[in-house]
């Protein structure tokens, strides 16, 4: 897998953005990363997700996503850029089979934070995340992030998607911290478990509602998800909710 990086630190920690596109048919992997220890990387496999969207980029997985309206579904700006079809896996616990799949028929990039909606070509009908709101998460909060991203080191995370949802708890630090593009995030510290590449666009659940959208780890310890409870008023204003 082709990492992403930018210049961003945190206490003297490299962050790099989640996505896991997988590299050109001609192109060699790149090789891991020396910041990336071992041990979603830990966490346990969920067991009730019905708004989970696995998102796919010309077919190929890149990054997870949520339900949040019919017509709507929420991820990272980062893994929607460069055009391609983007598709999406929704209702399934396994990204290989079962659920609904739906493809993007507009994608609304948030202008300066790490987020962006999919306009489905197709309604889908089932659960949908409920959004929070900034009295939802507060620092000190034990809180659930999910993804379908790598479950190794060693090798280019592109071989180790994990098949199945992942879930891990993780412990927020900051509600006004940073993400990819400088937007306002949770960044929360490993718990059981921390985020890694693929696991970009996924979720934060806190208080029983998703309040982030995963944008940054450094594998390791710390990750930022942008915080939406922030920018509900541009969710609401393209999706409705």
């Amino acid at each position: 897998m082709k990492f992403a990086r930018f210049g961003m630190a945190l206490a003297g920690v490299t962050f790099s953005v989640l996505g896991a596109v997988a590299p050109a048919a001609t192109a060699a992997p790149a090789a891991e990363p020396t910041d990336v220890a071992p041990m979603i990387i830990g966490g346990g496999n969920a067991s009730n997700a019905p708004w989970a969207a696995r998102l796919f980029k010309n077919g190929q997985q890149n990054c997870t996503a949520t339900v949040i309206a019919p017509n709507y579904v929420l991820t990272a700006q980062h893994c929607v850029t460069g055009g391609g079809t983007f598709t999406f896996r929704i209702g399934s616990l396994d990204q290989t089979s079962g659920g609904q799949m739906r493809t993007a028929a507009q994608i609304t990039q948030h202008p300066s934070a790490d987020l962006a909606i999919a306009r489905l070509s197709q309604s889908y009908t089932g659960t949908y995340a409920p959004l929070g709101t900034t009295s939802d998460v507060q620092v000190g909060q034990t809180v659930q992030v999910y993804g379908w991203g790598a479950t190794c080191t060693g090798q280019p995370e592109i071989n180790c998607q994990s098949r199945y949802l992942k879930v891990a708890n993780v412990s927020v630090t900051n509600v006004n911290g940073r993400d990819y593009r400088g937007g306002v995030a949770v960044t929360a510290r490993r718990g059981n478990g921390i985020t890694a590449g693929g696991d970009s666009g996924g979720p934060m659940f806190a208080s029983g509602k998703q309040v982030g959208v995963a944008s940054t780890s450094d594998r390791q310890t710390v990750t930022n998800y942008t915080n939406i409870t922030r920018y509900r008023p541009w969710i609401q204003q393209i999706a409705g909710v």
